[in-house]
């Protein structure tokens, strides 16, 4: 089983900014997976370890761009009409065989390769077939047309040794089309991380089962499996492990086993029933504990003997919010993903907003549309961390850097959609 060097992301612990945790991870975290070939039809959203160049030209062979004519640019008049024997036709995967002289055009339809003549000369432009006239076995062109016009050159897409696609990107669909486009069947990809996963403590259930005074259902271990699934991981759940430290400890022993991560919800405060903490502590390295941010400070990210570990906190929007900007962007380094930062795109806000200095926030918002038809964001009707129905509203999260503390009805603030980040 791959695993993690030892204090490959340590960092003391001290409340750290969250960009200074978010640096340290995307300067430091390395791969810790093995590579694997897949065929193309598997390889979508997986993570490309190595280059790929083109042993190939894209397109392999000159070829028209659309129906027409195709003809030698010298044979044409440049200030009147020129007639051309018509000798042939060529179509896509039934190429025009026979030489094509000068004095002469042939037929062709969109795709259709263009093939040497004896003198190793190709026709260089075509004509559209709606600007020319047939009269019998002659085709009449006007003047006027640019040299090379509506052609493919051979090698115009992708060259014979050009890189195609690079490392640590992880591969979309137009991705797998141009690996198919230049003849390969497999591509080189890092091996998914297994992420073993579970919730603690005494007062959660799951669903289905009938609650007891004082417990709730647990949505945690569900939300982040499916965010695991959506990464490209494969996720081990766990179950619900009471609060207890010998349950724990089993717990971690037993998952560290066969998984090349450990992913928990829950016993990360400071609570006396809180154990989560001091077991990894005792197993292994707490690196980072908390942050100055908002929702979510107690994160834990650490190692039990050389598996990584990931402690999110208990509430579920903290769980969702740390999951995307913390958990993510490092499950995506242990990975061989490069691309791990999300996009972030100014939009006014239509509130007013007021927080400490110092601490970094997201806020769930939606995008909608004022009556000065601008793009806006709004806010949720609640806040708070246990409020789980503001992520079924938003659109996305707007981050308040430390720096600021008040935003005004009209200001820019920071919008990071959560159709880029749940994936």
């Amino acid at each position: 089983m791959a695993q993690l060097n030892d204090d490959c992301f340590a960092f003391g612990n001290a409340l750290k900014p969250a960009t200074e945790a978010l640096s340290h991870i995307e300067t430091t975290v390395k791969p810790i997976t093995e590579i694997e070939y897949v065929p193309l039809s598997m390889a979508t959203a997986r993570v490309l370890a190595k280059p790929v160049i083109s042993e190939i030209n894209v397109p392999p062979h000159d070829n028209a761009a659309v129906d027409g004519y195709a003809v030698y640019f010298e044979d044409l008049n440049p200030s009147k009409e020129t007639r051309l024997k018509l000798s042939g036709e060529s179509s896509a995967g039934h190429p025009y065989y026979d030489t094509m002289n000068h004095g002469t055009t042939i037929q062709v339809f969109t795709g259709a390769a263009l093939i040497q003549n004896e003198q190793g000369e190709v026709a260089d432009t075509i004509f559209m077939q709606e600007d020319c006239r047939l009269e019998g076995d002659e085709v009449i062109f006007p003047p006027g047309i640019n040299r090379g016009a509506n052609k493919r050159k051979t090698g115009e897409d992708i060259k014979v040794g050009d890189k195609i696609l690079s490392p640590g990107v992880r591969l979309r669909p137009q991705d797998i089309g141009i690996a198919a486009a230049a003849g390969l069947t497999k591509l080189p990809v890092f091996k998914k991380l297994r992420v073993a996963i579970f919730s603690t403590g005494d007062e959660i259930y799951d669903p289905g089962k009938i609650l007891p005074k004082g417990a709730i259902y647990d949505s945690n271990r569900y939300t982040i499996y499916h965010l695991l699934e959506n990464l490209g991981c494969i996720p081990t759940d766990l179950g619900i492990i009471k609060d207890n430290e010998e349950v724990l400890r089993d717990a971690f022993h037993s998952a560290i086993q066969t998984n090349d991560v450990i992913l928990t919800s829950g016993g990360m405060s400071t609570g006396r029933e809180d154990h989560v903490k001091s077991v990894v502590e005792a197993l292994g390295k707490i690196h980072f504990w908390r942050l100055a941010i908002r929702p979510g400070r107690p994160i834990a990210i650490g190692q039990i003997s050389q598996v990584p570990f990931i402690g999110l906190p208990g509430n579920p929007v903290a769980v969702l919010v740390t999951f995307l900007l913390f958990a993510r962007p490092l499950l995506l380094r242990l990975g061989g993903c490069n691309e791990t930062k999300p996009n972030k795109y100014p939009v006014k806000v239509s509130f007013d907003y007021k927080k400490k200095k110092g601490r970094r926030e997201w806020m769930r918002v939606k995008l909608a549309i004022n009556s000065s038809n601008e793009l806006n964001l709004v806010k949720y009707r609640r806040d708070g961390a246990g409020i789980l129905s503001s992520t079924v509203f938003a659109d996305g999260l707007m981050e308040i850097e430390e720096g600021i503390t008040d935003l005004k009805v009209g200001d820019l603030a920071s919008f990071i959609p959560f159709n880029e980040i749940l994936r």
